[in-house]
C-alpha cells in the first residue's frame, strides 16, 4: 500500500472493483485505493471486510449509497474511529480527486471529495 491517507471504496456488487480499476487507469496511480464489495456476505462478514481493509491507518471511507447494506456495515463497525471519515455518493471524480490529494487529514479529505463529487454532477 502507497504512504498516504487510505481510501477505501465500499460498494454492492462489483461497483467498487470497478471504481478503483478506473481510477488506477486513468491516474497510473495503484494501492491508494482499497475495494470492498458486499457480494456474498451479511452484515458482520461486510463489516469484517471493511475493518479489515482500513487497518489502524487514517482513512476515508467512500459509500455508494447514503442508505443500505455498506453505509450501515460502515458506520456501525467505524463510528467511534477518529482517525476515519465516510463520504456517500462515491462517484469516479472524488476518487480520481482523492489520489492526489492523500497528504490531508481524514476530514479534509472528506470535505474535499464532496466538493469534488458535487461539482462533477451535472445536467449539460
Amino acid at each position: 500500500m502507497s504512504d498516504g491517507l487510505r481510501g477505501v471504496v465500499v460498494c454492492h456488487g462489483g461497483l467498487a472493483t470497478a471504481l478503483v480499476e478506473a481510477v488506477e487507469q486513468i491516474t497510473g496511480v495503484s494501492g491508494a485505493l482499497v475495494p470492498v464489495s458486499n457480494s456474498g456476505c451479511d452484515r458482520r462478514l461486510l463489516e469484517d471486510r471493511i475493518a479489515a481493509a482500513v487497518g489502524d491507518r487514517p482513512a476515508v471511507v467512500f459509500v455508494d449509497m447514503a442508505s443500505g447494506s455498506c453505509l450501515f456495515a460502515t458506520v456501525h463497525r467505524l463510528q467511534s474511529l477518529e482517525h476515519v471519515k465516510v463520504v456517500t455518493g462515491v462517484n469516479l471524480a472524488m476518487l480520481l480527486d482523492f489520489v492526489f490529494h492523500r497528504e490531508a487529514t481524514p476530514a479534509e479529505a472528506a470535505e474535499r471529495a464532496v466538493r469534488t463529487g458535487e461539482a462533477a454532477i451535472g445536467a449539460p
